[in-house]
């Protein structure tokens, strides 16, 4: 609690959107490196770089004024200092003609320096006078032979155009911001098409979206599109499910209309018209428990856990063959004593379907499985006809039977046309997917579940 109520007052000047906060962590660091920087080169500049030049020219101003000191008079002090002074590009005024104190600029910062170095180094200054003329500097000095003014151009004290490296760091630094805004925007771009989409769908509204941006962009929006994708599906086969629940319950609902009809109210009915109405009801008490067995599994959030493929195999194969099955295990390749992560009571409904339907047009049925190192592949085959290539997808599809004449025996879903779609998303839950095609040994279908190990 302390530390909350501690930095709750820095989350108000922090900006809410991601766009202001990223703009803020990319930002902040050059602007307090352009000011660092800047601070340290005013001071190098200004002040180091002034105070080194002032020393030198202050060293020229003492032998000057010692020199003009020596002179017998006023005219005989001034020519001295003339002849000494002009090759050293130094003017000498007797008498002197700048003020008595010492005058600048306020923005001139150097001249700070400049006049502090001279007082310092000097002797016998009255006055320094860098505001008449801002090229010129005036020293006004006390002599023998009374005042004089030595005057001399500021670029030899003062670094010429020190505004130059200034105004190129701040060009610098604004191209760069500007680089890095353009950057910045294309980045998250696909960070807010993601949000956008996202809160498009949570209002009922698809739109068109497509992954992009860096690799965690890219994942989180393929992610959502699987997800997105997922639950349409669902929504897909929830209208599949109760258009199939009307269309499969309304043949056996007839049948028993029909033959309660045509019972007479004096005689009781017949042995074969209850035998009948028996196998009716049952017949519609499978197709609803395939119906919740498919829901369940839409809905089944089990944890998945680690589980020895050749026992978890072994165990769905032996409980087939005391049904009365003809069913198999062959081999699993690959690590047999390995392990695979994944949801045991989903994945064994789901080869419990693909075997019942092996064993239902087929009269042999084969499993096996190999382990990789990343995959599991379990194949289910069998010696039936098989299904053509081109009805392998539609197959997959729930309440979808290519023989409509089949009678609706044995198997979990299997009259209901789910068995193959509940196998098909046990694979997707688990992030594989279903195959299907022609058996190499059996020459019948041969149906593999491929999950990620």
């Amino acid at each position: 609690m302390a530390n909350q109520s501690e930095t709750g007052w820095l989350k108000r000047f922090v900006p809410r959107g991601i766009y202001g906060r990223a703009a803020l962590i990319l930002f902040l660091p050059v602007v307090v490196v352009t000011l660092v920087v800047s601070v340290m080169f005013l001071q190098r500049h200004f002040d180091g770089v002034t105070r080194q030049m002032t020393a030198s020219m202050a060293r020229e101003l003492t032998y000057v004024s010692q020199q003009m000191n020596m002179a017998a008079n006023s005219p005989a002090s001034l020519l001295t200092g003339q002849s000494i002074g002009a090759p050293l590009g130094l003017s000498v005024y007797v008498p002197a003609i700048s003020p008595r104190h010492d005058r600048r600029m306020f923005y001139d910062f150097s001249g700070r320096a400049v006049i502090q170095e001279l007082r310092d180094t000097v002797p016998n200054i009255q006055g320094i006078d860098l505001a008449t003329n801002d090229k010129r500097v005036a020293v006004r000095m006390k002599g023998r032979n009374g005042a004089y003014t030595i005057a001399f151009d500021r670029r030899r004290v003062s670094a010429s155009n020190p505004h130059q490296l200034l105004v190129l760091m701040m060009f610098t630094s604004l191209l760069m911001t500007g680089i890095a805004t353009i950057f910045l925007r294309n980045q998250l771009r696909p960070i807010r098409r993601l949000a956008q989409a996202a809160e498009e769908y949570g209002k009922g509204r698809m739109v068109p979206y497509r992954p992009s941006g860096a690799t965690e962009v890219r994942s989180a929006g393929t992610a959502f599109l699987d997800m997105r994708n997922r639950l349409e599906r669902q929504n897909d086969q929830r209208k599949l499910m109760i258009s199939g629940i009307s269309h499969d319950l309304r043949t056996p609902l007839t049948r028993m209309r029909l033959a309660v009809s045509m019972m007479s109210q004096d005689a009781p009915p017949d042995d074969e018209d209850i035998a009948a109405m028996e196998s009716d009801i049952a017949e519609m008490n499978r197709m609803v428990d395939a119906f919740l067995d498919y829901t369940r599994d839409e809905a089944l959030e089990d944890a998945a856990e680690p589980t020895h493929v050749k026992e978890f195999l072994s165990c769905i194969v032996a409980d087939a063959a005391r049904a009365g099955r003809d069913v198999e295990l062959l081999r699993v390749e690959g690590d047999a004593e390995g392990l695979a992560t994944f949801r045991p009571d989903m994945l064994r409904r789901a080869i419990d379907n693909l075997i019942g339907n092996a064993a239902r047009y087929g009269t042999k049925v084969q499993v096996d499985a190999a382990l990789g190192p990343r995959s599991l592949r379990i194949g289910i085959e069998d010696d039936g006809p098989g299904i053509a290539q081109e009805s392998h997808e539609m197959v997959m599809r729930p309440f979808t039977r290519l023989d409509t004449a089949r009678s609706r025996n044995g198997g979990q879903g299997a009259g209901a046309g789910l068995g193959l779609a509940i196998a098909a998303d046990v694979a997707r839950g688990h992030g594989g997917q279903l195959r299907l095609g022609r058996g190499s040994r059996l020459g019948g279908l041969r149906a593999e579940i491929v999950i990620p190990r």
